[in-house]
């Protein structure tokens, strides 16, 4: 595939009609018949039309308010059904659904309606704390199909990390003080756990049934009807001529892509096997354009306006709106990607890399013609997002009027396809169902026990109340964690353990709760488990490690980002404009700067030279920068014009270093 040419005109474009490939599906999925897709189109259907029900009020068109408790007891049963049929509990059942899979759904909608019928008394007989025989046994079997479903669609980590918190307060007295807590019996654990409201049907499934199954469902409509070549599209023709041009493209695109889907994976698969052929084709080799598409598709988790799952969680956490989470994630992922944006302009300059022949990209006003109606409905969803705040029911209205508009266009849907595209659904929801109610379970763990804020304790003890130490402490904490759990998984645990660490420390909450989110993101594109990476080496056919590691090279300047908003929460737009607007203007410039230092490029002076004498010159090129990005006062109480005095010292002896190179480079000459 490497070695293959990228006519970006042509193949750009892709096909709508089936934009996520087969073979993209096989890696993780199960491939099931036609019969077996029906039957998930159906499920997906139902589980639509309850959400619906319950997130605008319809009351089933007879005023009939169903009890949220009676919802999310029908809804994740639907949603755990799917997952036994969308991922095989082994490789031997990878073409089939096997007995044992029928058996367990039929199991799950037996007791999930015996849940739903019996709602009103769970809730009013408390039966979390005293359930009767059946209730406990029922509850015993539901958390080991919660582990099953958690192991397959999150893997091993998942399920012993869930297994483990989950068992943990049945033996919390027989540990070392320091994680000891009071026990419980295994039934009096059980029900807690699925009975009660802060364990299983805690914060995930909740933000899952009531938020997030919208924004899922607009994502996979925007795909399937072609919004995914569309913004390709887009980006070869604003970008691609540019030097560099196809690297530039992945920026653009997967991070439009990543914000939609939220799966830095899912991602690499859906944008690399068009970007990547384009970056060979110019001149990158494959380690280098597997790292671009890697670290551009990890970025997108962190892109507004949707940011996946995790910004509608962490929105439930701050008890604050998820418009407010997104606002402040805007300058965070604008550095993100300036940052890479300038790394790969500055890797393309030394290196004399071109961009692509304009008369082979696609026309901007062809781009347009082809799917205007992409940028309406983008805006549109934006409007009742920040400006309406309409989180709830803005996704359904989006994904109506997409679909509405798509029947007028030359993609649209017959039965099969829309057939299609509601068992696409159900694989992303299940998915994310799955992993959602087992990690509930580590919630439900901790809650039971009370030991979150005991561990948030030990942490500030241990650091010795110094936030840098507490700081490097979480970033590697969620480092670790990440590379075992999904982005959302691994915040939601670090969000209960470690961010009250932080705010004990004095730092910022909504800037605690999104470094954590950072840092386990940036696990996608860091050995020696770089998931994202391996994925983006499949597609260029080279190394997973050379991949990984030309990830991480070239996502250096992103270590630095969040200890950059968590030490100056004006980078998340929480102070006044005028010191909003201070720290993103040097925080740019600072980003600029290192990011020139790494790839030994810098515009406006060039080459920055080899040898020794360039080494220390991009080394005080690098210090300038990353002091403009500190903040002033603080943690380090240095002021701005301190800090400035000191970057610009170390950017006089860079740039000095480099005329010394020059001088010397010419005398030779």
């Amino acid at each position: 595939m490497a070695n293959s040419s990228l006519d970006p005109k042509n193949a750009a474009l892709g096909d709508s009609d089936n934009p996520i490939s087969p073979d993209t599906l096989r890696v993780r999925y199960r491939a099931f018949s036609e019969r077996w897709r029906y039957f998930m189109a159906c499920l997906t259907g139902l589980a639509i039309a309850l959400a619906i029900n319950q997130i605008f009020n319809l009351g089933f068109f007879v005023d009939y308010v169903m009890l949220d408790s009676r919802y999310m007891y029908l809804i994740t049963g639907v949603m755990l059904s799917m997952v036994f049929i969308v991922f095989p509990g082994s490789q031997h059942s990878k073409a089939h659904v096997p007995w044992y899979d029928i058996v367990i759904m039929v199991v799950i909608a037996g007791i999930f309606s015996y849940y739903a019928y019996y709602a009103e008394r769970i809730v009013l007989e408390a039966w979390e704390y005293s359930a009767p025989p059946v209730g406990v046994w029922l509850a015993m079997v539901t958390w080991a199909i919660v582990l099953e479903g958690g192991r397959r669609a999150g893997g091993w980590p998942v399920f012993f990390i869930v297994a483990l918190f989950s068992f943990y307060p049945t033996f919390a007295d027989a540990l070392p003080d320091v994680v000891a807590a009071l026990s419980i019996t295994l039934p009096e654990a059980a029900i807690f756990h699925v009975l009660g409201e802060e364990s299983l049907f805690g914060i995930p499934m909740r933000v899952f049934a009531q938020l997030v199954f919208g924004f899922l469902i607009f994502g996979v409509s925007l795909q399937f009807t072609g919004g995914g070549p569309f913004f390709i599209n887009l980006a070869f023709a604003l970008l691609g001529h540019l030097r560099g041009g196809p690297a530039k493209v992945s920026i653009f695109s997967s991070g439009l892509m990543g914000s939609m889907s939220g799966g830095p994976i899912s991602n690499v698969l859906t944008t690399g096997p068009l970007s990547i052929p384009a970056m060979r084709r110019v001149g990158f080799s494959k380690e280098y354009a597997a790292g671009v598409e890697a670290c551009a598709s990890t970025g997108g988790v962190f892109m507004p306006p949707i940011m996946g799952a995790t910004a509608f969680v962490m929105a439930s956490f701050l008890n604050i709106s998820y418009a407010a989470v997104a606002v402040a994630a805007i300058v965070p992922s604008l550095l993100y990607f300036f940052g890479l944006y300038m790394q790969i302009d500055a890797y393309a300059a030394r290196h004399e890399l071109a961009g692509l022949p304009k008369n082979e990209l696609p026309k901007l006003g062809e781009v347009f013609k082809e799917g205007w109606y992409f940028i309406v409905v983008f805006i549109s969803l934006i409007w009742m997002l920040v400006f309406m705040q309409r989180e709830a029911v803005a996704p359904f209205y989006a994904t109506g009027l997409l679909l509405v508009i798509n029947q007028f266009t030359s993609h649209r849907l017959n039965i099969k396809k829309f057939m299609q595209l509601v068992a696409m659904m159900g694989q992303l929801l299940a998915e994310l169902a799955g992993i959602l109610a087992a990690i509930g379970l580590i919630i439900g763990g901790l809650a039971v026990t009370g030991i979150a804020g005991t561990i948030a304790n030990d942490l500030v003890y241990l650091a010795g109340d110094n936030v840098l130490v507490l700081l490097f402490m979480g970033a590697l904490t969620s480092f670790i964690l990440g590379i075992g759990m999904t982005v959302t998984a691994a915040y939601i645990f670090l969000a209960i353990v470690l961010v009250p660490a932080l705010t004990n420390a004095g730092l910022d909450p909504l800037a605690s709760h999104m470094f954590v989110m950072y840092w386990g993101m940036l696990s996608f594109i860091t050995p020696p488990v770089a998931l994202a990476a391996f994925a983006a080496a499949s597609v260029a056919n080279v190394s997973p490690m050379k991949a990984g590691f030309a990830a991480m090279r070239l996502g250096a300047i992103i270590y630095f980002v969040p200890f950059f908003f968590v030490l100056n929460p004006a980078l998340l737009l929480q102070g006044s404009v005028l010191e909003n607007l201070q720290a993103f203007s040097t925080a740019i410039v600072g980003v600029a700067l290192v990011s020139g230092a790494l790839q030994g490029y810098l515009i406006g002076l060039g080459d920055l030279g080899y040898g020794i004498a360039a080494i220390f010159g991009r080394v005080c090129i690098g210090v300038a920068g990353l002091t403009l990005a500190l903040p002033a006062g603080g943690l380090f109480g240095l002021s701005q014009l301190l800090l400035l005095a000191i970057a610009l010292v170390f950017l006089a002896l860079g740039i000095g270093c480099r005329y010394f190179f020059v001088a010397k480079k010419q005398a030779l000459a």
